[in-house]
């Protein structure tokens, strides 16, 4: 029988796995979503300059915001592997 708390970190590096997979598959989406963006802005002579630096700026914000959020969570995975690797020792000592 397995021990809760290895189980448990188990169940954590598996849904941190998941979380990373799924945040790259979401950003190479939006790379492809921005090239198409940035295409069709240059292509496009009737937007204005300054809704093309609108754009922009939320593409900007949208990437900060998600470099923001993926160093939160990178940063609780952390904690999470620091409570079970003092729990070990914990248990070892």
């Amino acid at each position: 029988m397995m021990d809760p708390k290895s189980i448990a970190k188990q169940m954590i590096q598996f849904n941190k796995t998941a979380f990373d997979n799924t945040f790259d598959a979401m950003t190479v989406l939006q790379e492809q979503t921005e090239k198409m963006m940035s295409t069709w802005m240059e292509q496009n002579p009737l937007l204005p300059a300054e809704g093309k630096k609108a754009i922009n700026d939320w593409i900007k914000a949208y990437k900060k915001g998600c470099a923001d959020y993926k160093a939160a969570v990178d940063e609780s995975y952390k904690k999470v592997e620091s409570f079970f690797a003092e729990a070990e020792k914990g248990k070892k000592g």
